[in-house]
């Protein structure tokens, strides 16, 4: 089988953030699906998600191996981190989920929605996920084309820079800005959410102090469910909510 490989050069952040989430991945991928909103990989332990890019992102365009991704090694294809292709970079976010999001973990099975601490225009939430302004007032809401009543992304720098609590969409790994938005929050809790987080410990080193994430259950219907372009809603039936906190520090 041709390995597949991707560009080497990348950011140190960027780079950090790929280490820490690629250690130790194992296993071969037994399905590969790049549906309209997730795209999902299939491993022998568990199942992962992420976010599939828009058509029309900048650097979006076709796969350049379609057929030959599964069966490769899950660490052959979280390589593909590094990709000039922005679905290959999400089938590579979706190969370390497959890896760290096992079908086993213990972990609660909190909604990550309800970990949102509201302090007014001191919680950011990076990201627009349905109804969480209404359910929090006063929150300031980022995004990339924001809607009346939300912020730019170019508003984060003086944003972090006052908050007390930062909620942030996974997304960002695939699009390549969790990095930068950890650096900015300093020692404020961050909670990340949304199906493609890993539900990765190590991601506790480097600032968060949540993760939640989705678990399957049913993969055979969750693939199918992807396959026909399923949202969020029509994901729970096949999976689980799955939380894990930072342990805090014993003084």
């Amino acid at each position: 089988m041709t390995p597949l490989t991707g560009n080497v050069s990348e950011p140190a952040g960027r780079r950090d953030l790929r280490e820490v989430l690629s250690a130790g991945v194992s296993g071969a991928a037994e399905r590969v699906i790049v549906g309209l909103n997730w795209t999902l990989v299939a491993g022998p332990a568990g199942a992962g998600m992420a976010h599939t890019p828009a058509r029309g992102t900048a650097g979006c365009r076709s796969l350049p191996r379609p057929g030959t991704y599964a069966g490769q090694p899950l660490a052959a294809l979280a390589a593909l981190w590094t990709s000039e292709n922005v679905f290959e970079r999400a089938i590579a976010v979706a190969a370390v989920n497959a890896h760290w999001n096992c079908y086993d973990i213990e972990a609660s099975a909190t909604n990550g929605l309800d970990l949102i601490e509201n302090r007014g225009d001191r919680t950011i939430v990076i990201g627009r996920f349905p109804g969480v302004a209404d359910r929090y007032p006063g929150i300031a809401v980022v995004e990339r084309e924001p809607r009346a009543g939300e912020y730019p992304e170019s508003a984060l720098p003086e944003l972090l820079a006052r908050a007390e609590f930062v909620a942030v969409t996974a997304s960002t790994i695939v699009n390549d800005t969790l990095s930068g938005v950890l650096r900015l929050c300093g020692s404020v809790p961050v909670l990340l959410l949304g199906p493609s987080t890993p539900l990765a410990p190590p991601l506790f080193g480097l600032g968060v102090t949540a993760l939640s994430g989705f678990v399957a259950r049913d993969v055979a219907k969750l693939a199918a469910a992807v396959s026909e372009g399923a949202a969020v809603a029509a994901l729970r039936p096949y999976g689980r909510y799955a939380t894990i906190r930072r342990e805090k520090q014993r003084a």
